[in-house]
C-alpha cells in the first residue's frame, strides 16, 4: 500500500528554520486533507497545520506566524516550512493525508531545537 515519507528534520539552533516534506511512496490518488502533527516525549500529538485540496489552511495557536504549510499538486507533496523555531518545538514531526475512501499517517521525522 502507498506510504507517506516525510524528510527534511534534524537538528537546528533556536531561531532557525527547516522545510520538512511529505511525500507519498508510490503512484495515488490525490488528498483531500493534508497535515503536519507532532509529538514530544510523554506529550500527546498534536495537530500543527492543516492544508485542503481547495487550498484552505489553518494552523496550531502555538505555531501560527512562524509556520507555513503547502502543497505541490504536481507532485502530491506536501511541505511545512518552520521558522523562527523554539526549543518547545522539538518533537516527532508526521504528516497526515486523507483521500475520499482512506487515511495515511507517515513515520515521521525527528525535529530538534537545541543550541
Amino acid at each position: 500500500q502507498v506510504q507517506l515519507v516525510e524528510s527534511g528534520g534534524g537538528l537546528v539552533q533556536p531561531g532557525g528554520s527547516l522545510r520538512l516534506s511529505c511525500a507519498p511512496s508510490g503512484s495515488t490518488s490525490r488528498f483531500l486533507i493534508m497535515a503536519w502533527y507532532r509529538q514530544a516525549p510523554g506529550k500527546q500529538r498534536d495537530l500543527v497545520a492543516r492544508i485542503t485540496s481547495s487550498g484552505s489552511t489553518n494552523y496550531a495557536d502555538f505555531v501560527k506566524g512562524r509556520f507555513t504549510i503547502s502543497g505541490d499538486k504536481v507532485k502530491n507533496t506536501w511541505y511545512l516550512q518552520m521558522n523562527s523555531l523554539k526549543p518547545e518545538d522539538t518533537a516527532v514531526y508526521s504528516c497526515y493525508g486523507k483521500q475520499i475512501l482512506s487515511d495515511y499517517w507517515g513515520q515521521g521525522t525527528q525535529v530538534t531545537v537545541s543550541s
